[in-house]
């Protein structure tokens, strides 16, 4: 459970096969861009590819690269879906 100092990261599809697990809790003292933050989850784990074609929602709302993550926040990371 994320505090004031960590947040609580989830992990979909795709992007819980690399990292090898669905959920965990992460250190976060200050706020931070979600690009920046999904380019250093990226850069972790180099199989999910390049970070630009990851989604994430804060909080349970879709949210953009520019968004802020702030300490306490739920964040999940996804891939893009598709239909047909």
């Amino acid at each position: 459970m994320a505090t004031g100092t960590t947040i609580d990261v989830l992990y979909f599809a795709q992007v819980a096969e690399h990292m090898g697990l669905r959920r965990e809790t992460l250190p976060l003292d200050a706020p931070i861009r979600a690009g920046d933050w999904l380019d250093a989850l990226a850069a972790r784990c180099p199989a999910l590819g390049p970070s630009a074609r990851l989604k994430l929602a804060i909080n349970q709302e879709h949210a953009g690269r520019a968004a802020t993550i702030r300490p306490g926040d739920e964040v999940a990371v996804f891939e893009p879906v598709t239909g047909g």
